[in-house]
């Protein structure tokens, strides 16, 4: 028996009202599995694949690209056959929008042959712990009934090291190419760009008859629009100030050059002076606490857990993932999560989760080479700051000149709740805080 479903926005997060339709995956007369995703949808979060609730065949789309509907309003319709898909939409066996999938036995556990009938489908989670370690599902054994690969499959396969070999293969021809060069010369000391090039923004270009030769139209995409909104809330309700403040960091340099490479090689990834900073931060912000609050109207609300939103720019946005209880973390830990959310960005995995909770926010624009900046608040936080560029510059020291390495630090603050008094003692105190690490600073 054919039964017609229809698949609705879902509430992706409380304060989600709509959501905007970025991208079909699917079109009129595809085959659509479980869980398989069919559209991609803009919210004033993040972006997020919408995967399906059922299995059948894909029939019409009723909400075209570019339209913004309310959440539960329905965007497509896909026939399903039989029980087995209607049923498939219980409570129990709902995909989690933020990127994971229960594990109920409806998701683990649909047998269709004798075989290995399960073997290629695979579940949002599996698919996303594949990808972060970089393996080929088709390689991994399949111990799920009907040979589907299963959370606990990926585990196993990545710790038994057999993967390695294989996208060392896959990759050889890239390895080789990065084995020519010096690791100094493809990661940028000072930034989250680490060791790929800018990518070109994707933008799509409209005819421009009649304005003048040469100028075209840019379409302002869903996500532009969400980033001018906010933009645009933050200097027209928060009154901004600035301040800033130059750092000695010559020390820090000395103590990231000598743990880098051993750090390299026991986590992986680059220890960037954002990892350093943050530190910082966020031991000033516990001196400080006004620095972490926002403002209410008729109150200000001073926010218990410190959560850094991190500003991380992709080729035609710019994001603000959260380290969330960044105060409970120590260097080596902010380092790791530094590089997981810029990971994150760049590849358009972030969830909402990750968006969500900022009470404060630090931008490291010192990775393009800028030495001076007035940052826009992160509405509706308190204020944000922004780490410059690394320079060395001669510095009169006990009426000696020496050629130090500094750093400018740009504070811009919501004029409400800050004065120039507490933000100057705040800078001076990260300023201090920055200052006082040594080659015998530790990251753990």
């Amino acid at each position: 028996m054919k039964t017609m479903t229809e698949i609705v926005v879902p509430q992706l997060a409380e304060s989600l009202v709509s959501a905007t339709i970025d991208k079909w995956l699917k079109q009129p007369g595809d085959r659509v599995d479980i869980y398989e995703p069919i559209c991609e949808i803009l919210t004033d979060k993040v972006n997020a694949e919408l995967p399906s609730t059922v299995a059948g065949t894909f029939i019409k789309i009723l909400v075209g690209k570019g339209e913004t509907v309310p959440v539960g309003t329905p965007i497509c319709l896909i026939e399903t056959e039989g029980a087995a898909d209607t049923g498939s939409r219980s409570a129990d066996s709902q995909p989690d929008y933020t990127g994971s999938v229960p594990a109920s036995p409806t998701a683990e556990m649909q047998v269709e042959s004798e075989d290995a009938p399960m073997r290629n489908r695979f579940s949002p989670a599996v698919q996303q712990l594949a990808a972060e370690h970089n393996i080929r599902l088709t390689d991994v054994p399949g111990t799920g009934l009907g040979g589907r690969i299963t959370r606990k499959d990926v585990l196993a396969y990545v710790a038994s090291g057999a993967g390695r070999s294989v996208n060392a293969t896959s990759s050889s021809t890239a390895s080789e190419a990065l084995r020519t060069v010096d690791p100094a010369a493809q990661v940028r000391s000072s930034g989250l760009h680490l060791t790929e090039t800018p990518r070109l923004p994707k933008i799509e270009v409209e005819g421009s008859a009649g304005i003048g030769r040469g100028d075209s139209f840019i379409d302002v995409t869903p996500i532009r629009n969400t980033i001018a909104r906010n933009m645009r809330q933050s200097v027209s309700e928060i009154p901004h100030a600035w301040t800033m403040i130059e750092v000695d960091v010559t020390n820090l340099v000395l103590l990231r050059n000598k743990l880098k490479d051993e750090f390299m090689k026991r986590e992986g990834i680059n220890l960037t002076y954002l990892a350093f900073l943050l530190k910082a931060v966020v031991n000033a912000i516990k001196d400080f606490p006004i620095m972490n609050s926002m403002w209410a109207v008729d109150k200000i609300i001073v926010k218990r857990d410190i959560n850094i939103s991190l500003a991380v720019g992709t080729e035609d946005s710019v994001l603000t993932p959260v380290i969330k209880n960044a105060d409970h973390k120590n260097v080596a830990g902010l380092a790791k999560e530094i590089d997981e959310l810029a990971r994150k960005t760049r590849e358009g995995k972030l969830t909402l989760s990750d968006m969500q909770g900022g009470t404060f926010t630090v931008n490291n624009t010192g990775s393009f080479g800028s030495i001076l900046s007035y940052p826009i608040i992160n509405y509706p936080q308190a204020a944000i700051l922004t780490f410059e560029s690394i320079v060395k510059r001669p510095v009169v020291i006990n009426d000696m000149l020496a050629v130090r390495s500094m750093a400018n630090l740009c504070l811009s603050l919501d004029h409400r709740i800050l004065d120039g008094v507490i933000c100057g003692r705040f800078l001076q105190r990260v300023k201090d805080n920055l200052e006082s690490f040594n080659t015998e600073s530790k990251l753990y």
